[in-house]
């Protein structure tokens, strides 16, 4: 039986070395003990001489699990390590083995030394030893960690206190730093450290940060168990902040305000009301009134405000998504690719565009620039809803008495509806008021759509304006005949 002790410093890197050797040399683990530190003689165990392995490589994977477990105090830690690195040699793939019971105990002590090194992180508390004048100050703590972890936890301090010295002491080890290089020393006594002046001010801000309402003992000890608590200055505070949880919850309600300031209840009435458009009397006032609009965002970036054109007694109205470049810099709505394709169906059906009109849900062009390109965008619900104001005022002014909603983002605005186009086109729904809505889809739809798929999406967007024209046609048919 070969005996193997290793440092108490160093101790990754000693046990890596012992391990590739032994492994090399063909070792097994049931003829290897393993010791940190000064360790007592055994019957069955002898010290002897050093072997030399050759080459070994392992996953990485192991080795990040070796570096942590290393510092776990299971005295069985470094068995179990080179068991499964034995295990390694003859199934490179065991490591993935979550079901392994090997694996899993590795797994699951590796994550009690990172949370152990979370702690330490996070409670340990310094206080000043030195010559607060001195060109370098001095601090010092005492904790006490679950494993061995000084030596792996130390670089975090050297990192974040790099402008000070400092030295943490623990039952196991006592780490220095003074400013160029942590050094590691045996253990010493718990020392007796100096109250800190600051440790008031903690206690004060701790004292008022604590919010009884949302006290939960059982996460607060989970975070910071008790053990922990003798070397925290804000601990004894906490007995007393559990006990007065309760009456101070119910002051804070209490002290509560019982009404909303009268500027609050301005907004919440303002906000409440429905934002119905005012009268407008003719297009000119519309135009005005768009061209300052600032109601979102959008108008921005865009060139100018797109408004409706047609005839203002026109019994159809046709609503898209929004301008999209060409619209933009012509100040015109559908004289782009989309519109296009929009006149040569709209031909095909019957459907005449100088006797409809036109316009968008949203009035200015949303866009991603892309070099010199600018990429449209889909406008949100909360850009629909705010420029659902001009529409409103545009359907005042014509009063159709058929909507056709092209794509989502107009069957939104007019409907309040977003669902899928293809599971609506054709049908007629209502807005609000009552007036028809026939919801299609948008011509920017059909340009994306592939070529097999495009012409039968064409075909039923062109059912639908055929549709449209009769239903519009029908109904002046029964007007004329009424007046006659």
């Amino acid at each position: 039986m070969r005996r193997v002790v290793l440092p108490e410093i160093g101790t990754f890197e000693a046990w890596r070395d012992e391990a590739r050797a032994l492994l090399g040399a063909g070792v097994p683990p049931e003829e290897v003990l393993w010791h940190r530190g000064a360790a007592e003689a055994d019957l069955f165990a002898e010290a002897l001489p050093p072997v030399r392995g050759g080459a070994v490589t392992v996953p990485k994977g192991f080795v990040d699990l070796a570096r942590l477990v290393v510092w776990h105090r299971d005295p069985e830690r470094f068995a179990r390590l080179y068991g499964l690195l034995w295990a390694l040699g003859h199934s490179r793939g065991l490591l993935e083995d979550r079901g392994d019971p090997r694996i899993d105990r590795l797994r699951r002590m590796a994550k009690e030394v990172s949370r152990d090194r979370h702690k330490m992180t996070a409670f340990v508390r310094f206080r000043e030893i030195g010559d607060p004048a001195a060109t370098r100050r001095r601090f010092a703590a005492w904790f006490e960690p679950s494993h061995y972890i000084l030596e792996l936890t130390a670089p975090f301090f050297a990192k974040r206190f790099g402008d000070m010295d400092w030295s943490i002491f623990t039952p196991d080890l006592t780490a220095h730093f003074d400013g160029f290089e942590i050094r590691f020393a045996p253990p010493e006594a718990r020392p007796e450290l100096p109250d800190d002046a600051a440790e008031e001010l903690w206690r004060t801000y701790f004292r008022n940060i604590f919010n009884p309402a949302r006290l939960k003992i059982g996460a607060m000890q989970a975070e910071m168990p008790k053990k922990y608590w003798r070397n925290l200055p804000e601990a004894p505070l906490i007995p007393e902040l559990i006990a007065e949880a309760q009456s101070r919850a119910q002051a804070m309600g209490e002290a509560a305000p019982s009404l909303p300031p009268i500027r609050a209840e301005r907004i919440t009435e303002r906000l409440r009301a429905p934002e119905a458009p005012a009268p407008v009397g003719d297009r000119d006032a519309l135009l005005s009134g768009l061209a300052g609009c600032r109601r979102c965002p959008l108008w921005q970036n865009a060139t100018q405000p797109v408004a409706g054109e047609g005839p203002l007694d026109a019994p159809l109205m046709i609503v898209g998504e929004q301008p999209g470049d060409q619209e933009d810099l012509a100040g015109r709505p559908f004289v782009g690719p989309a519109g296009q394709l929009f006149d040569t169906v709209a031909a095909r059906a019957g459907l005449k565009r100088d006797r409809a009109y036109v316009t968008n849900a949203v009035k200015h062009f949303k866009f991603a620039p892309r070099g010199k390109r600018r990429l449209h965008q889909s406008p949100n619900s909360g850009e629909i809803a705010h420029c659902r104001w001009w529409l409103d005022m545009e359907r005042q002014l014509v009063r159709p008495k058929l909507i056709v909603a092209m794509g989502a983002s107009a069957a939104e605005s007019l409907t309040g509806d977003s669902r899928r186009i293809g599971t609506r086109r054709g049908a007629l729904e209502h807005a609000p008021d009552g007036t028809p809505v026939m919801v299609t889809w948008h011509p920017s739809y059909l340009l994306r759509l592939p070529e097999g798929a495009r012409s039968a999406a064409e075909a039923a967007f062109e059912a639908d304006l055929r549709r449209a024209a009769a239903l519009v046609a029908q109904g002046e048919g029964a007007a004329d005949t009424k007046g006659a």
